[in-house]
């Protein structure tokens, strides 16, 4: 009998010592083991199948692109696209020196950034290498996606590698009109989470009470995960609005949800909830007035009722953590912060803040604060909670948290919050400025730029190595005004080494602002590419 193909993938697989290749295979190769004679046998068949393989029927070409009315990119543009996409590895080396040319990765999303901001329309002939980038880098997907335009939907539905921007983006579907109720319903029930996602925006933009009902039809029948993640959604244009359904989702049947719910619902500080839990964080929170100076005191829950519980209050604190301090925190976060200017004697955040707290009970007060402003987007709080910069950060009047701080400094305006890092910076140096800069509204206002560079002199002058401050050294090339790259030319030069500095250090220094220097050069002949190019004037004008 002759051997088939499933024979020989069964010898294969079982081993020829256990499952001899039969005499026909053996005698196709004479002289030779069993294993060459089965990969002779092999070799043979898939030669065969191959060449008796029939033809499938041609599959219907697909649907031509649609069209995208975007302005092209300029050619300077296009070609410095082609150069960012095609330096995928970045130019660091090991050891933590990094030389002086610019890392074009970390500036591929600059130049997205930039380009969406001119509507500019993808070059076709970019689009794969574009889509392998956004497929690597998740960081890089939604500018990726949005400089890609339909076309690169079209032609991510033509590779499986590519289905990401199908997923993760509203485009992978074109969304019904809001008006549309059969449209929307329809994508609503069949789309996939992201498009439905998207659509719930696009819905609540158009008509609130619409976004509700169009929720509340098929929260019964949700996932745990995909309520989470559609409450989530709706934080984007919180409203008064939101509340009877939010106060619905308190008694959903996951724990995740219960939370977000009350989180979203603490930050209407006109809602029902906040109300009940102004009551109670007031039951805790004193003033007392029979002591010489004013001062805070607490008494913390003795219990978590089923109401607490009901709104959102987690009755099993963290490995660690005292109940009664973690009860207290969560209702302290949740309460309208204005609840404590009628409770502590009409005073304003700055006057409360300062004031002192019985029983060592300031830091839990404090931070629980922090939290409820940063919820609440409160910046008179915020700037009371955060103090003046020049203060030390672990005698702070709100948290030494670096994170926390870094919340309360994003609900100041962008000028602001630049101000206050610099003033920071200028105070205590970088060591603790990293987080604080990441907050701050790009490119960088001159006075937090002048502080960064002089805190990176001063610590160049001290002899330290320059990859200690590599990241705050990275925002710089990312954030730095592109303006200040001939300001700061003279950096690059080579210093004179202190003694008892680092060996090498000045080297690597000048290496490191070599780099910074180019970088910010780059950046501006970037931006410099993008500008729309104006068009050849009418000679019978």
């Amino acid at each position: 009998m002759t051997t088939t193909w499933e024979d020989l993938v069964t010898s294969a697989l079982l081993g020829t010592d256990r499952r001899a290749p039969a005499d026909d295979v053996l005698a196709r190769s004479p002289g030779k083991d069993a294993p060459v004679a089965l990969l002779d046998a092999a070799a043979l068949h898939t030669v065969r199948r191959r060449a008796g393989l029939l033809p499938g029927p041609a599959a219907g070409l697909p649907e031509p692109a649609p069209h995208d009315g975007r302005p092209p990119l300029p050619d300077a543009a296009r070609r410095r696209l082609a150069h960012l996409l095609a330096d995928r590895s970045g130019t660091s080396s090991g050891g933590g020196r990094r030389g002086s040319a610019p890392d074009l990765t970390e500036l591929l999303p600059q130049w997205l950034a930039a380009a969406n901001a001119h509507d500019y329309r993808a070059p076709a002939s970019v689009l794969p290498a574009l889509l392998d980038a956004a497929r690597a880098r998740t960081d890089l997907r939604p500018a990726a996606l949005v400089f890609a335009g339909p076309l690169g939907l079209w032609l991510a539905r033509l590779n499986p590698e590519w289905r990401f921007a199908l997923r993760g983006t509203p485009g992978g579907t074109a969304l019904p009109e809001p008006a549309d109720p059969d449209a929307v319903r329809r994508l609503w029930e069949e789309g996939l989470f992201a498009e439905r996602v998207a659509l719930l925006g696009a819905v609540r933009a158009h008509d609130p009470d619409a976004a509700a009902a169009l929720l509340a039809s098929t929260w019964p029948s949700e996932r745990a995960e995909d309520r989470l993640m559609f409450l989530d959604s709706l934080r984007t244009g919180l409203s008064d609005a939101d509340e009877p359904f939010l106060e619905e989702a308190l008694s959903d049947r996951s724990r995740n949800v219960r939370s977000t719910a009350a989180e979203l619902l603490s930050a209407l500080p006109r809602s029902a909830f906040a109300r009940r839990m102004a009551e109670r964080a007031s039951t805790c929170v004193h003033l007392d007035r029979t002591v010489a100076e004013a001062t805070i005191t607490v008494e913390a829950p003795h219990e978590c009722d089923a109401g607490m519980q009901r709104d959102g209050v987690l009755p099993d604190p963290p490995t660690g953590r005292g109940e009664r301090s973690w009860w207290l925190g969560q209702l302290v976060e949740a309460a309208p912060l204005a609840v404590w200017t009628a409770r502590l004697g009409a005073r304003t955040a700055t006057e409360i803040v300062a004031l002192p707290v019985a029983d060592d009970w300031a830091d839990e007060l404090h931070a629980a604060w922090c939290r409820a402003a940063v919820r609440q987007r409160d910046p008179a709080w915020a700037r009371a909670l955060l103090g003046p910069p020049t203060t030390p950060p672990a005698t702070g009047p709100g948290t030494s948290s670096l994170a926390e701080r870094s919340k309360l400094l994003s609900i100041l305006p962008d000028g602001e919050r630049a101000l206050w890092v610099a003033d920071f910076i200028a105070a205590h140096g970088l060591s603790e400025a990293f987080q604080l800069l990441g907050v701050c509204e790009v490119p960088w206002a001159e006075p937090l730029g002048r502080a960064v560079v002089d805190a990176l002199d001063i610590a160049r002058d001290a002899g330290s190595y320059p990859w200690s401050f590599s990241g705050v050294m990275g925002l710089a090339e990312r954030c730095l005004d592109p303006g200040q790259a001939d300001r700061l030319e003279v950096l690059t030069a080579v210093p004179d080494e202190p003694e008892g500095a680092s060996p090498g250090a000045g080297g690597y220094w000048s290496e490191a602002f070599q780099r910074l220097v180019a970088t910010l050069r780059l950046r501006a002949a970037m931006r410099a590419e993008l500008l729309p190019v104006a068009s050849p004037p009418d000679p019978l004008d």
